[in-house]
């Protein structure tokens, strides 16, 4: 499937079946409801998650991850 120029509505059902797959559908709805529910700057979060991750380090993850999951 191509990336490039997705609608909304196909970056969402993508999002979700990723979610589905990996959590269960319980455990995506209290994902969903957690977001939603947060007021929270998911940019922030995401500095703080990888604040002790170097940018080789996760070079090195991304590019390993990309071997096992080719697009």
């Amino acid at each position: 499937m191509a990336t490039n120029n997705a609608s909304t509505a196909e970056i969402m059902d993508r999002g979700i079946s990723c979610l589905i797959e990996q959590l269960g559908m319980i455990e995506t709805e209290r994902f969903i409801s957690v977001l939603l529910r947060e007021k929270s700057d998911y940019t922030r979060w995401r500095k703080l998650y990888f604040k002790d991750v170097s940018s080789d380090e996760f070079h090195t993850a991304s590019v390993e991850y990309g071997k096992v999951n080719p697009l």
